[in-house]
């Protein structure tokens, strides 16, 4: 079981308060993902959770039972850093069993823990090398080894991938998520990165300024945003915002239209702009374009499109897909 529960937690460092003061429901079982800008508040919540900080105000709950006052080592949770945190003298099998050792278990138990987590994570044949002797994301599954021995009520990833390159991002990314599937424990996930929020969550926690914007599972932030914050957040690349009389038109302070749900046309249509830069990325490019009232957008065409710099052309929001905003930011 790893169900939690958080009740207007509070933290403040001195006169600054950095969680204002969150509600939030975890699901045993469900992978959930703290996102948003860097200074937001989403690590120091997940330390919150793992007993590293301790809370101002507001409680704690594992699988109903109040940890806000426990130890890290108390709530049977398992924290894995983007620094790896392995010990380089050590071989890949004593990293991994080295919480079991701590903790006196019996070591027929510990090789039974660690040959299954070693098979789990393809690392059957780099047992007996050092930390020294893998790559960045041979390393990081040796510190994600070392949380699974623990059999833990919840993983805690604290922005796992970001020392990693981009191809390395992408195969760890899927790794971690066939590890969800297959070990069905709760995941607490933390990252400022959009994409893996929205490849990885079966719900996404959106965070600005320590404020909870909006819960939910990624099609559902992706489709009807809660503010203009979580629509310019959430989606790649960003949704494109017009305001001033384009707006108005539709009935709004500020419109909406992601780069996917424009028709583009050279001849007519409800935005001319003029292209600058196109980058083109095999099955898309991507246009930036300036609309005559000085407006940046981002528009996505098909890859084979011939458009060139300096291009006339004239944007439509497809049917539908127009959002809508009030002057303070909310969905109208």
């Amino acid at each position: 079981m790893g169900s939690i529960t958080l009740k207007n937690v509070r933290k403040a460092f001195g006169d600054v308060e950095v969680i204002p003061g969150v509600d939030l429901n975890i699901e045993d079982g469900e992978f959930v993902v703290f996102v948003g800008p860097s200074g937001c508040g989403k690590s120091t919540l997940l330390r919150l959770i793992a007993g590293l900080e301790d809370v101002t105000s507001g409680s704690i709950q594992i699988d109903g039972k109040d940890v806000t006052d426990a130890g890290p080592a108390k709530r049977g949770l398992a924290m894995v850093f983007q620094s790896y945190a392995l010990y380089p003298h050590m071989s890949v099998r004593k990293n991994i069993a080295f919480p079991l050792k701590m903790a006196k278990m019996p070591e027929a138990e510990q090789e039974k823990r660690v040959a299954h987590a070693a098979k789990i994570l393809n690392l059957d044949s780099y047992l007996e090398r050092k930390p020294g002797q893998l790559s960045g994301g041979q390393r990081q599954r040796v510190a994600i080894g070392r949380a699974i021995v623990r059999e833990p009520a919840a993983f805690l990833f604290d922005e796992p991938l970001s020392n990693l390159d981009a191809a390395l991002r992408v195969n760890m990314r899927v790794e971690i998520s066939e590890l969800h599937n297959n070990l069905k424990t709760t995941m607490i996930y933390v990252t400022h990165d959009q994409v893996e929020a929205m490849t990885m969550a079966d719900k996404i926690v959106v965070l600005r300024a320590g404020n909870v914007e909006q819960v939910g599972s990624p099609m559902e932030l992706y489709s009807r945003p809660a503010n203009k914050f979580v629509a310019g957040f959430i989606g790649s690349p960003n949704m494109n915002f017009i305001e001033g009389e384009g707006a108005a038109k539709h009935g709004a302070h500020t419109i909406g239209i992601r780069p996917e749900h424009w028709q583009l046309s050279t001849t007519e249509g409800a935005f001319p702009g003029t292209v600058g830069v196109a980058e083109h990325l095999g099955s898309d490019t991507f246009l930036h374009i300036q609309l005559d009232d000085g407006t940046p957008i981002i528009a996505r065409a098909e890859g084979e499109r011939d458009i060139h710099h300096g291009d006339k052309i004239f944007l439509t929001p497809q049917e539908g897909r127009i959002y809508k905003f009030s002057q303070n930011g909310l969905a109208a």
